[in-house]
């Protein structure tokens, strides 16, 4: 499939260039590339800062690697803050360790989200003690405490996970699920995310869940028409049991764009082995040691990824698209990454590359006019230009319009 309608990536720009003095740069050669895109191409996170900086070399030379790895494709970023993880025990958050890496890949250029707010799965089993009431209670302060602290840093959530199956989920008791039967399921969401824009109300907020049925859209509908406050329409595709493949694909992005807010595919997951078996109705439930990566079926996974790449950068009702694993070995132990364990890069590494860094990526080389302009089409995002033997980097700019001294 070819990319052959993507006007609505690109935008117009008018860069003018102008001495200390303001007078126009008249003339000049210029250099001129897309550097960052406006479209948030993701992957979940690991903790780059703390290995990187680890006493064993060979571990902070592995960790240093898979960061370029990352950084050349990425620039949007998942923070995993399961509350399980992140409070082991209560009233000590890991607020200091998780700070430490975003603002890191904050520094190096990354847009970070925090994944999840509230989540049946992965919570606090110290919760349990508790009565619903207090539970509820404490949720929301975990909300109003994190989202305050990563202000600046995190501004985007996944504010609730999975909130489908929550009020029916059984597999084990959990406090988010009683609460979430204790006040009903549009209530808890209207609570949490209350909570979460309170605590910032600039902040972008995500509802996000792996069931794409018609429950989902019941759902969202419900959550609208009560007012709440949702930004974007998270959509999971763990596709583990087998690649959606082109319709299904268009189907959901049909389907849930008739809301008219944004959509971003938040856990894009296709794997370069076996399949799990399609009677397990939980991916949690296929445990094994060993999960191996095929050349054969490597190559089909960049095959697949790169259709319904194509698919949802084609669709202007998505603003961003992430990829779960990096790494081959991660959830569940599948071979789901873009690079294998040792960080050997896989054909879907270098199938995205392309995508991202040459193919949707916009060069341009020309000379000002006599009003120290240039103007030129290009893939929406931060670009840098290069004259007179400087660079200097341009926020995107919504009408297009840049100035910049040299």
């Amino acid at each position: 499939m070819s990319s052959d309608n993507l006007e609505h990536r690109k935008g117009s720009y008018s860069v003018s260039f102008v001495d200390k003095a303001g007078n126009p740069v008249t003339g000049e050669k210029v250099k001129g590339k897309l550097v960052n895109h406006e479209f948030l191409f993701g992957c979940g996170a690991f903790p780059a800062k703390f290995l990187m900086d680890h006493e064993d070399p060979k571990l902070a030379e592995f960790a240093k690697k898979r960061f370029d790895l990352m950084k050349n494709l990425f620039n949007y970023l998942t923070v995993h803050m399961y509350w399980g993880n992140f409070e082991r025990e209560e009233g000590k958050p890991g607020t200091e360790f998780i700070m430490n890496n975003a603002k890191f890949f904050q520094e190096n250029g990354f847009t970070l989200k925090g994944h999840p707010l509230c989540w049946h799965t992965a919570c606090c089993d110290w919760l349990l003690k508790y009565d619903d009431e207090t539970i509820l209670r404490k949720q929301l302060e975990r909300i109003k405490r994190d989202v305050t602290a990563f202000k600046g840093v995190i501004d985007i959530w996944d504010v609730i996970n999975e909130v489908v199956i929550m009020p029916v989920f059984d597999k084990y008791d959990n406090a988010v699920t009683r609460i979430c039967n204790m006040k009903g399921r549009l209530a808890l969401v209207q609570d949490v995310f209350g909570e979460a824009r309170k605590a910032n109300p600039n902040a972008t907020l995500l509802l996000n869940d792996f069931n794409m049925s018609v429950s989902y859209e019941q759902l969202i509908e419900e959550c609208l028409e009560a007012g709440v406050p949702i930004d974007v329409i998270g959509l999971q595709s763990h596709q583990h049991q087998g690649y959606w493949g082109a319709e299904k694909t268009l189907d959901v992005i049909e389907r849930f764009s008739k809301f008219g807010l944004p959509l971003h595919f938040t856990e894009n997951t296709i794997l370069s082995g076996t399949l799990v078996p399609p009677e397990l109705d939980d991916l949690n439930d296929h445990q094994v040691t060993e999960w191996p990566s095929t050349p054969e079926l490597e190559e089909l996974q960049s095959a697949q990824l790169e259709e319904m790449m194509r698919i949802i950068f084609n669709s202007s009702s998505v603003e961003g698209m992430t990829y779960w694993d990096f790494g081959d070995g991660a959830w569940l132990n599948a071979p789901s990454g873009l690079v294998r364990k040792d960080n050997s890069i896989k054909p879907v590494y270098n199938m995205y590359d392309n995508l991202v860094n040459k193919e949707w990526s916009t060069s341009v080389e020309l000379v000002t006019d006599e009003k120290g302009m240039i103007n030129f089409t290009g893939f929406k995002g931060d670009y840098e230009f290069t004259v007179r033997g400087n660079s200097v980097k341009a926020i995107n700019s919504e009408d297009g319009k840049i100035k910049i001294v040299i």
